[in-house]
């Protein structure tokens, strides 16, 4: 009997340890993306709110396993591109993204308030890319196979759900030993061109239109609809630059709480800190 109580009580001590070491996670800020309707490698233009939560399993004082979803959104429109404007093409698409990494604190966030820190790792996430027509409607344009894919010159229907390569970092402020806040920027290089339904040449319109149909035809190029005179492009035509894969990130700000606090204040994971539980150091 003595036996199992003892094996209950290291059991439970064993579980309060492991708890020490995982904190959930809240995140807030915006999401966007860098394509073929956004040139820009990181901008607020055209930015979206994004949202997420996780979980952190501290390995050690600076290093950890890292687990989250962030749903996000991103569009593009060719109004507010110079280069293409007679494309005439826009897009918007949800966006979320599951991530599993791992995160270096480059100081150590028990011993001082402010720590830099880096991640990386691998997402898995997933993408819809929709428009709306003329008339104001909205149409999903993957099924549309704006540029052939399917049955055009060997071009493949793109997946809607992939894998990406996440990396960043940020800075963190330990308010206490058992809640911090951050602020991040994660980038996502994908391995698709296309998040926006834009990626390579313009495939003849009748082709596209005995498979596709009428609509296809008409999102596949917009120009037509600024009433400039242009008509359609001939077969061949580039419509985008396939050689640059698109990007999507998120920044802004997270919160973390400590699952089972340490409510004695002091740290027991690290001895860098005074009996209130404050950093010993600043810098």
């Amino acid at each position: 009997m003595q036996k199992r109580i003892l094996f209950i009580v290291l059991l439970f001590a064993a579980i309060n340890a492991e708890a020490q070491k995982i904190h959930l996670t809240l995140f807030g800020g915006f999401s966007n993306y860098q394509g073929d309707l956004q040139d820009k490698r990181f901008t607020l233009d055209q930015a979206h709110p994004a949202f997420g939560a996780g979980g952190l399993y501290e390995i050690s004082d600076r290093f950890a396993a890292r687990a989250n979803v962030t749903f996000g959104k991103v569009s593009g429109d060719d109004k507010n591109n110079s280069k293409n404007s007679l494309r005439n093409l826009s897009f918007s698409s949800p966006i979320t993204d599951i991530h599993l990494g791992l995160e270096y604190n480059l100081l150590n966030p028990y011993e001082h308030s402010l720590s830099p820190y880096l991640f990386a790792g691998i997402s898995y996430f997933s993408f819809k890319p929709s428009t709306k027509d003329s008339t104001g409607n909205k149409t999903y344009l993957q099924p549309l196979s704006t540029e052939g894919q399917g049955f055009y010159q060997g071009r493949k229907v793109y997946k809607l759900h992939q894998f990406s390569i996440p990396f960043g970092g940020g800075v963190k402020l330990s308010i206490s030993d058992n809640i911090r806040v951050g602020f991040e920027i994660g980038l996502r290089k994908t391995n698709t061109d296309y998040i926006d339904d834009v990626s390579t040449t313009y495939v003849d319109q009748n082709i596209l239109l005995a498979n596709r149909g009428q609509k296809a035809v008409d999102l596949a190029y917009r120009g037509d609809e600024l009433k400039t005179g242009l008509g359609y492009p001939a077969d061949g035509t580039q419509r985008g630059g396939s050689k640059n894969k698109d990007w999507y990130y998120f920044s802004g700000f997270n919160v973390s709480f400590r699952l089972h606090g340490n409510s004695a204040g002091g740290s027991s994971r690290s001895g860098g800190r005074s009996k209130t539980g404050c950093p010993t150091n600043i810098y």
